[in-house]
């Protein structure tokens, strides 16, 4: 039996269908799909914040710090209370850290579960990808956010069950480094089985704001409930990933043809009419209210053929802008992963922060990156140019780094101002990369017009960016040792190697704007072959 004729209708849109008597219209359908998304990965980046905001509890330096002053206490969580907070309501209690992880080495065994968790997130994303574009994606993104929730959760049992053993969250974290895998390729192919090649650099970036959004939401969560107990922080979180997931299941259409209506070309962006070789607009689409698949529309599910890993490689554009992002994202995720404690262990206008500060303060930074991912799909939209856009962000972030680190400490208010404007050209070209230009090279032209391809696509280039979104926490928890000084040198370095991996695309771009490309290559001027 094929997956084609076993996907269904989802239940939450069937009972709404019966409730309101029809079927929404194509483009109600794209904003729920839209919306449904966003609120999907902003909860799988939710769960991934618990572990930067525990990092200085699990391993704290009292010898770098002054006493704590446990008389001030924050009853509720930044927007609603105190951004900056002296200490927490439990901070004689774990003052002195939890073994694995408060001893000596502390900072490289937190490094080390970091890496487990990307380094099986990079390695189970070109799994994903493939299944992705094999299997039903409602179901995919369900079980995967499901089952990351649930690990995430284990994890934080682990204060409850008083485990010490280092095996346990190291396996904890694999496990939810898998499940997480299912996430991003997913999300990605269901836009472009919705969208095609319609959407904008701008559309993208905002929404792909889910990151920034999905790291505030988790870094407040964790940090809120820290004071009742570390392992909180990771259950409640887990708890939402879960929820999250039970929505995924209830509306989440993840193809036309589930819902009654033609499939996409994913070129133009629009429904192709049944049993025809003509196009046309979706208002004009007459769906099946029934919600039930056509025969057309299921033989051209059951006839679509997911494009191999090898195959995907060989599209122009894809294994440049992968190289690229394996360094946008070895800085992004070392700020994601270490920002918290590195704010907790530093002093801000003299004084050291708690870790609930650290946890809010923390937040501004994607902020910034929310600012950053739709200024970059504006720019690149605006100049037809993704390659310059995203080289140009990576180039401005390297003295935005250097500057937050030898001035950050002067004040609150340059700390935030600065952190503000790092996070806005660290993240502005890891969210055009991960969205724009991953949709642009799903639906190559070489492709013809077929949108399988998106998913195998996304998890190639998101793949290879994990790699080094895994190296990149791992070098920070050995570097640390050696002053922050040295941290920052590697993220300079790797946003350097960022920008000139795209040297090349850059130049083509640059030659296309000034005349040097032929008219029938102006087009596609980042995704066609010049060699």
């Amino acid at each position: 039996m094929t997956l084609g004729s076993k996907r269904k209708t989802p239940p939450g849109v069937q009972l709404l269908r019966r409730i309101r008597g029809r079927n929404w219209s194509p483009k109600t359908f794209r904003y729920v799909i839209l919306l449904i998304t966003f609120i999907a990965y902003a909860c799988y980046h939710a769960s991934r914040k618990p572990s930067s905001i525990v990092k200085s509890v699990l391993h704290p330096e009292p010898s770098t710090k002054p006493p704590p002053q446990a008389h001030i206490i924050n009853e509720h969580p930044w927007p609603l209370g105190n951004v900056f907070v002296k200490e927490e309501a439990n901070a004689n209690n774990e003052s002195k850290g939890w073994e694995p992880f408060n001893g000596k080495g502390g900072t490289s065994r937190l490094g080390e579960i970091d890496v487990a968790f990307l380094a099986c997130y990079s390695l189970g994303m070109y799994v994903a990808g493939h299944l992705g574009d094999t299997l039903d994606l409602r179901l995919f993104l369900t079980w995967g956010m499901i089952g990351s929730g649930f690990f995430v959760g284990l994890f934080g049992m682990g204060y409850f069950w008083n485990v010490h053993a280092f095996w346990f969250f190291l396996v904890m974290q694999m496990a939810a480094g898998l499940f997480q895998a299912t996430g991003w390729p997913s999300v990605v192919a269901v836009v472009g089985n919705w969208f095609g090649k319609r959407k904008s650099g701008l559309i993208m970036g905002i929404w792909n704001a889910h990151t920034s959004v999905g790291n505030i939401c988790g870094s407040l969560i964790a940090a809120g409930v820290l004071q009742y107990g570390w392992g909180w922080s990771f259950i409640a979180p887990g708890f939402v990933m879960s929820l999250g997931g039970v929505l995924v299941y209830l509306f989440l259409a993840a193809y036309p043809e589930d819902v009654g209506f033609p499939d996409i070309n994913s070129n133009s962006g629009k429904f192709i009419k049944r049993n025809r070789d003509i196009e046309e607009e979706e208002e004009s689409v007459d769906a099946d209210v029934e919600g039930e698949e056509s025969e057309g529309s299921r033989f051209r599910y059951e006839n679509k053929r997911s494009v191999g890993l090898l195959q995907a490689c060989m599209i122009p554009g894809v294994i440049p802008f992968a190289l690229c992002l394996f360094f946008s994202k070895l800085v992004a995720y070392t700020f994601l992963y270490w920002l918290p404690f590195y704010l907790s262990q530093t002093t801000i206008g003299g004084e050291y922060m708690s870790v609930k500060t650290a946890g809010n303060l923390s937040t501004l930074f994607d902020v910034g990156g929310i600012v950053g991912g739709i200024l970059a799909g504006y720019i690149s939209d605006k100049f037809k140019a993704r390659a310059t856009t995203a080289a140009t962000f990576m180039y401005a972030a390297i003295p935005a780094m250097l500057v937050y680190h030898s001035y950050g400490g002067i004040s609150q208010t340059v700390n935030i101002v600065l952190m503000m404007v790092a996070g806005l050209f660290v993240n502005g070209p890891y969210a055009l990369i991960t969205t724009a230009v991953s949709a642009d090279l799903g639906t190559h032209k070489s492709l013809q017009g077929d949108s399988r391809a998106l998913a195998t696509v996304t998890a190639i280039i998101d793949g290879t960016g994990s790699a080094g979104a895994a190296l990149g926490p791992l070098l920070t928890g050995f570097l640390s040792t050696l002053g922050w000084e040295a941290v920052f040198y590697m993220l300079v370095v790797g946003a350097l190697c960022a920008g000139l991996l795209l040297t090349r695309l850059v130049i083509a771009e640059i030659r296309e704007k000034l005349g040097y490309v032929d008219e029938a290559d102006a087009s596609e001027p980042l995704l066609n072959d010049r060699r």
